[in-house]
């Protein structure tokens, strides 16, 4: 399909036009597909990594050499993925594959050296989880001779469900930071584990694999047995293994998860979604609680709200009884983001972070975008196709024992990373939102 991105682009920054509001607009089909095709025109003039010189698949950095952490651009490929599933336009997909594997990691796992000081289970699981939408989504496969995406996600599982990673400490459960020598080593969170449960409980609907399944239970179990959920699906950050987990960060985030189908499993989902919307959502427009107040926003906390939105758009695909819930909010919220979008800086439209202000507050950056083009490409849920799976439809070919040559860390010497990625806790409510309604495919075949 050709896309109209840049020759609308060309046309737009041409001319004081270029902020105009009346540029974006959810009013039809149509208008969504186009101004998602100018967010995501907009999105990538943040990448350089396909500029002579630069690294493929990241954004600039990180800090001090630029504002963005490795994980992030895992999430970026992963909503260009999703934008290319709800719009059908192919223009980036070959920059998106190779950014994808350009960051695999000579084992194959999404774990290249040139991270491991700062390597967390968060890090590794967000670009695992974007190689499994690649194989859910039917995006085009890799070259028979790369690496797969199916295998891609096994491989990060796989590593992730490794005995190195889930010691006895506070009962099991994965640590936040994976080599032994790193700040934040001695710390077990749950954004770690939400990562893990999401690989899981997507790994077995996709395969049909019940040992997957198991793991996704079971993390379930051991995030409320040791206190990081409560019985009204608020998450807390995390505890150290020094006081087995008992010193609980209660930084207080609502919850998502998914449904196996069972009246069980649907009450949870359903508090779940509730707790999202209410905490997340007032007056129906995407809101930072952490921070958005007093805009102590870090970088990283400055990409979740487009997340958020992408992952409650296919749960109601999965699980339809959330449609009238959700929904609504849905659209509401993206209409508020793209009336943020009327800024502008060096010749380029860019889009706020406060979209309950209904104007540019005069934040911008890749994750501003990114959360505007995942809320309004979202709203054609509707009109995509559900997850595939290996029986329906899908052609990414797997690897049970990819990741099982991978490194441990456990022989290794890294000097401690100084950084603290703060709000790692509030992620976690949207990880397991992308998995509302895992259970409910496998057991529906939807």
């Amino acid at each position: 399909m050709i896309s109209p991105i840049r020759h609308t682009a060309a046309v737009l920054l041409s001319g004081a036009a270029v902020a105009n509001a009346a540029t974006y607009s959810v009013a039809s089909a149509a208008d969504i597909k186009q101004t998602s095709s100018l967010l995501a025109w907009d999105l990538l003039q943040y990448y350089k990594g396909n500029l002579t010189g630069q690294t493929p698949g990241i954004l600039p950095g990180p800090p001090p050499a630029g504002d963005y952490y490795w994980w992030e651009g895992g999430a970026m490929w992963g909503t260009l993925i999703d934008y290319w599933k709800f719009t059908g336009d192919d223009s980036y997909n070959d920059l998106i594959t190779q950014a994808m594997l350009w960051q695999v990691g000579p084992d194959k796992d999404y774990m290249p050296p040139n991270v491991t000081a700062s390597l967390g289970n968060d890090d590794q699981g967000f670009w695992g989880m974007s190689a499994m939408l690649a194989a859910e989504n039917n995006f085009p496969d890799p070259p028979e001779d790369e690496p797969q995406w199916l295998a891609l996600a096994q491989a990060v599982f796989n590593t992730q469900a490794s005995p190195d990673r889930h010691d006895e400490t506070c009962n099991g459960g994965l640590r936040w930071q994976i080599p032994w020598s790193n700040n934040g080593y001695n710390y077990k969170n749950s954004i770690a584990n939400g990562c893990f449960f999401n690989l899981g409980a997507r790994l077995a609907r996709y395969t049909g694999n019940t040992t997957y399944a198991d793991w996704a239970e079971k993390t379930w179990d051991w995030m409320r047995g040791v206190g990081f959920m409560d019985e009204k699906y608020n998450i807390y950050d995390g505890g150290h293994v020094e006081h087995n987990c008992t010193d609980i960060n209660r930084a207080q985030f609502s919850y998502n998860n998914g449904t196996n189908g069972s009246d069980v499993w649907r009450e949870r989902l359903d508090g779940i979604t509730d707790a999202t919307i209410r905490v997340f959502f007032p007056d129906n427009i995407a809101y930072e609680v952490a921070c958005e107040e007093h805009m102590s926003c870090t970088t990283d906390m400055l990409s979740f709200k487009g997340y958020v939105a992408r992952w409650m758009a296919t749960a109601t695909q999965v699980a339809p009884f959330l449609a009238p819930k959700v929904l609504p909010v849905l659209q509401n919220s993206a209409k508020a983001a793209i009336a943020s979008c009327v800024g502008e800086k060096n010749g380029q439209r860019a889009c706020g972070f406060k979209w309950s202000t209904g104007t540019f507050d005069g934040n911008q950056g890749a994750g501003q975008t990114m959360n505007v083009l995942g809320a309004v490409s979202s709203l054609l849920i509707g009109q995509s196709r559900p997850p595939v799976t290996n029986s329906t439809g899908g052609t990414s070919k797997g690897d049970p024992n990819a990741g099982s040559q991978s490194d441990n860390f456990k022989d290794k010497y890294l000097p401690p990373t100084t950084g603290d990625k703060a709000g790692a806790g509030i992620l976690t409510v949207l990880i397991l939102v992308s998995v509302v309604g895992t259970f409910g495919w496998m057991s529906t075949g939807v």
